[in-house]
């Protein structure tokens, strides 16, 4: 008896032994998870800053400009159809394409983007083209601003406007289209890394000291007010029955 006892002691005296050095590495395995669980949560929890690529800039502003020339299509069947409308809305469209599109987007291309382009010697036949158009384009705009006031009580001017928006319209689809699938990709081949992120912050500087603190957005809720004015705000009508 005293032999199994003294053996059974022994025994719970080791069996102890092993049970105090495995608890820390018990607790301590589920108190570092947790630290480890907190940490992970605490890094998707900061907010990261957005970053706009020169192109992705560029594109979006495209986005404003195809969504007026939406505007302008939807004026010139308002005249067709002879109905009633304010042509204020026409002048306040075009009046965006010379402050937003004209006078900012363009001026950003012809300074940043497409001096890299000649320096470099590729697509220089496009740039070239996409100047011109550029021109082309201040002097449609001015005549639509001129026009705009008289076209829904002058024949005559109406015509003039209808076909002035038709010719901007004609002109800028294949136009942005064109930057939007050929030149923009090809930017980062013409510039080092460290002129694509300063072309970066020169559009964002450039933006805020035009239209402030969330330019685009500014202008891009601009455009959706005259939409719903014009009466093409809803996204669905554009769906074939």
């Amino acid at each position: 008896m005293n032999v199994v006892a003294s053996g059974k002691r022994r025994l719970l005296l080791h069996l102890g032994a092993l049970a105090t050095v495995a608890a820390p590495a018990v607790l301590t395995r589920p108190a570092f998870a947790g630290r480890k669980g907190a940490g992970g949560k605490q890094k998707g929890a900061e907010k990261q800053e957005e970053e706009v690529t020169p192109p992705e800039d560029l594109m979006r502003e495209h986005g404003v400009l195809d969504r007026v020339l939406l505007l302008y299509e939807a004026g010139i069947r308002k005249f067709s159809s002879n109905e009633d409308f304010d042509p204020g809305l026409i002048t306040q469209s075009a009046g965006i394409i010379r402050d937003f599109i004209n006078n900012y987007h363009e001026k950003s291309e012809e300074e940043h983007v497409f001096p890299r382009f000649r320096k470099a010697g590729q697509m220089t036949d496009l740039v070239n083209t996409l100047l011109r158009q550029h021109d082309a384009g201040r002097k449609v705009t001015e005549n639509i601003l001129k026009l705009a006031p008289s076209g829904r009580s002058n024949a005559d001017d109406r015509k003039q406007l209808v076909s002035a928006m038709q010719s901007f319209i004609t002109m800028y689809r294949p136009h942005a289209a064109r930057e939007d699938t050929d030149l923009f990709p090809k930017l980062k081949d013409v510039v080092s890394p460290n002129e694509y992120d300063a072309m970066a912050e020169d559009f964002e500087k450039k933006e805020h000291q035009l239209f402030g603190d969330d330019g685009f957005e500014k202008m891009a809720a601009r455009v959706a007010q005259l939409e719903q004015q014009m009466g093409i705000h809803d996204l669905s009508q554009f769906t074939p029955s």
